[in-house]
């Protein structure tokens, strides 16, 4: 099943500098390992935004919710979801 997901990141400015790093850290290799296993299929940056599209290829709502849950940045996000299916004019 594909998903398109926004992510919105919202972390507040008092948090300290180091739990902020330390959180980053954390979510770029928990995301780089879901890339690199298929399920985390890319990733698109939103022009001037601290934002993110993102397409998933998972089994299940449950799954999708499973993983998002894991990102470390979760409590500090707000995410969208979009379930998708083929269009009948896509080539392959």
């Amino acid at each position: 099943m594909l998903f398109l997901v926004r992510m919105d990141v919202r972390i507040p400015h008092d948090l300290p500098a180091a739990q902020v790093e330390d959180i980053k850290a954390r979510e770029k290799a928990y995301s780089q390992e879901l890339q690199r296993d298929g399920r985390w299929q890319s990733i698109w940056r939103v022009v001037g935004e601290y934002a993110n599209y993102s397409v998933f290829d998972v089994a299940s709502n449950d799954e999708l919710h499973g993983l998002l849950q894991g990102l470390p940045l979760f409590p500090y996000m707000q995410i969208q979801v979009t379930p998708l299916a083929r269009h009948p004019s896509a080539i392959a």
